[in-house]
């Protein structure tokens, strides 16, 4: 019998799984703020006279805490547009029945003929909630622009 020989492979092959676990760890990807959908969702919205178009929302969470900031081609800016003076209100289906709104008027600067983009609009949320949103409403120069999606999220809701 060869325990010598055994013994060193035992090692050797707990040292190889201990490696190749901190490896995997190590090069893991961070988990994403929503879970299991990936945190970056699409959809179409139209905003009758003011235009349509697509808008990308990238939702984040802290706890029961959750931000949505988004961007839309929706609607373009015809002036220059101060930070922090759009004021946007985005409706989504709460799992599949009720709504909820998040709601900010924190944006960047946006220059004349750029898209209007805003955010974080906030919002609460619990464990397993599942969020699509269905509408938006924006204020700027006192002027508001209210879509309607005219597609499903794509990949699908936010889950947190």
């Amino acid at each position: 019998m060869r325990h010598v020989g055994q013994g060193k492979l035992g090692i050797g092959t707990a040292l190889g799984v201990a490696i190749a676990a901190a490896g995997t760890l190590a090069m893991a990807p961070a988990a994403t703020a929503v879970a299991p959908t990936p945190d970056t969702a699409t959809l179409s919205f139209d905003c009758g006279s003011y235009g349509s178009g697509t808008a990308t929302l990238t939702a984040t969470q802290d706890g029961t805490s959750a931000t949505i900031s988004l961007s839309t081609s929706a609607i373009t800016s015809p002036i220059d547009i101060g930070a922090n003076s759009v004021t946007s209100t985005l409706t989504l289906t709460k799992n599949g029945s009720g709504t909820t709104e998040f709601t900010g008027s924190s944006n960047p600067a946006i220059p004349a003929g750029s898209a209007v983009s805003s955010g974080p609009l906030s919002g609460t949320v619990a464990a397993g909630d599942s969020l699509e949103a269905t509408s938006l409403k924006i204020v700027v120069l006192g002027i508001t622009a209210t879509c309607k999606a005219t597609s499903p999220q794509s990949p699908g809701p936010f889950v947190f």
